[in-house]
């Protein structure tokens, strides 16, 4: 009686549930609070609950608790032989009753102000982690996850990216993110996630965070490792200097990084920014020129009212995260790194050749090269499948793990679904625009001629004689003059493959 005494109005169902739901959600927010802070783990799931539903939970019961005092107020206050109540609560501090009540209501006012506070910065700190980006809606975004999670910029949140600094961007990433909720809640998101990202905050106020093109050097080497897909795995090795460049504004201005430091607008005539029609470039001395394809131009008319895009970083680093990589460049990485074994008789053409096979489910495809890689070594090499059983198991697990990285049926999504623009060997690239098609009014062409970009330093393969320097690219295979008119992917785009078996790749 002492306890409905004290409580007064509050003594009713409604306030009741009010004060439980409140001391509840109090309560399971200070304790997983704590389990985050003792243990480190951060679960997608939990974090949903610890920094929105308890925190909700709890100032909805909190309201509740003044409703239903208003509402046992108002019920006495009608009752025909009740007692006079005034139109506002008498507060007298002279009352021990109210004064015990006043400090229980501003003390237990500033605990649930902590805790909600508490709870709302770590909510806002949980919807700028990858883990709420990536993992909280795990089967529409796990593509993108895996991906990013692989990548160079796996230490880079997606936020710094894909919202920025600034309050403006922030809100409308929130705004888009409650349509993305929506999606994902009634299943009206497409299967395979449509790229390029429609009104995606431009890359110079997000990249050049990071990188400086007033700071880009001139040159850079880089090696690129192969394996033929033959029976010797036979490896092969180029080395070039990519002609990297800066902005006009720095020595180092000629160089791929010319394309960003100079006006340049075209226009596509796809989503997929593959066909690219018309380019047009301002020079310093605002000198205009226009280069229209000569195989499918475009009229005047068309050329004034479709949409121009600027040219940024994003028109060639398309995929600066989110990578998923060729099965034939995944096995390379392997090979040189010796997680698998490159006296495997023909390992990569066989294991590229499993990994490209459509699976319904990743648990059918990680089963089938279970089984269907030992049984080729059982059938066709039973000697090397008795002597080097643990490095076909190791090849197994291997082959295993790049099947997860860039194969994802829940999604439809695998390696090659979204074009990386990065060079030109599985994708057009580069040759989008760099295909010797493109010409100017005056009869300049945009050249094709691979020494723009890098500068071949050394080349080793099966069919250069050892100790020789090839002054150009060498292919595996003599398809004569063929290396310059066609472009690589379109061999090499739809397998995976680094180069098509000898045997199968016959001079055009």
């Amino acid at each position: 009686m002492a306890l409905r005494k004290y409580a007064g109005y509050a003594w009713n169902l409604i306030s009741l549930t009010g004060m439980v739901l409140a001391i509840t959600a109090a309560g399971l927010i200070v304790g997983f609070l704590s389990y985050e802070g003792i243990t480190g783990v951060e679960k997608p799931y939990l974090g949903l609950m610890t920094y929105f539903l308890f925190p909700g939970m709890l100032v909805f019961g909190l309201l509740l608790v003044p409703v239903g005092a208003f509402f046992v107020r108002q019920k006495r206050r009608r009752a025909p032989a009740g007692e006079v109540i005034p139109p506002f609560p008498r507060v007298d501090f002279n009352d021990p009753r109210k004064r015990h009540l006043l400090i229980f209501f501003v003390l237990s006012t500033i605990c649930f102000v902590l805790i909600v506070s508490v709870a709302s910065l770590k909510g806002f700190e949980f919807t700028e982690s990858t883990t709420f980006c990536g993992e909280l809606c795990h089967v529409v975004m796990e593509p993108e996850h895996v991906a990013w999670s692989n990548s160079p910029h796996a230490k880079v949140k997606c936020v710094e990216c894909h919202v920025g600094p600034g309050a403006a961007w922030y809100v409308k990433a929130k705004i888009s993110g409650m349509r993305q909720l929506y999606a994902v809640l009634f299943h009206t998101y497409p299967e395979t996630i449509e790229t390029p990202i429609d009104n995606l905050r431009p890359a110079r106020d997000t990249c050049e965070h990071c990188h400086w093109p007033e700071k880009f050097y001139a040159g850079r080497q880089k090696l690129f490792y192969h394996y033929a897909p033959n029976e010797a795995n036979s490896p092969r090795e180029i080395s070039l200097l990519i002609n990297i460049g800066g902005t006009p504004k720095t020595a180092n201005s000629k160089g791929i990084h010319w394309h960003i430091g100079t006006d340049v607008s075209y226009i596509a005539t796809d989503k997929k920014r593959l066909n690219i029609p018309y380019i047009k470039v301002v020079g310093k001395d605002g000198k205009v020129q226009e280069f229209i394809d000569i195989e499918k131009p475009l009229t005047k008319a068309q050329i004034d009212t479709l949409p121009h895009r600027a040219m940024d970083c994003t028109d060639c680093h398309n995929r600066p995260t989110h990578i998923y990589r060729a099965p034939g460049v995944e096995l390379d990485e392997s090979f040189v790194s010796n997680r698998i074994d490159s006296g495997l008789p023909y390992m990569k053409k066989v294991a590229v050749e499993i990994l490209t096979r459509p699976y319904k489910t990743k648990e059918e495809g990680k089963a089938t090269i279970a089984k269907d890689l030992p049984a080729y070594y059982a059938a066709k090499y039973p000697a090397i499948a008795a002597a080097k059983a643990t490095q076909i198991k190791k090849a197994v697990a291997e082959v295993q793990d790049i099947y997860e990285r860039n194969f994802f049926p829940a999604m439809k999504v695998s390696w090659n679904t979204y074009p990386n623009y990065i060079g030109h060997f599985y994708t057009p690239g580069c040759f989008r625009c760099h295909d010797g098609k493109h010409k100017s009014g005056e009869g300049k062409i945009i050249s094709k001629d691979c020494n723009m970009c890098h500068t071949l330093l050394s080349q080793t393969q099966e069919n250069i004689p050892k100790g020789t320097k090839p002054t150009g690219f060498v292919h595996p295979v003599d398809i004569g003059d063929e290396l310059m008119k066609t472009n690589c992917s379109e061999c090499h785009a739809a397998g995976g493959q680094d180069v098509p078996g000898g045997e199968h790749h016959e001079k055009k």
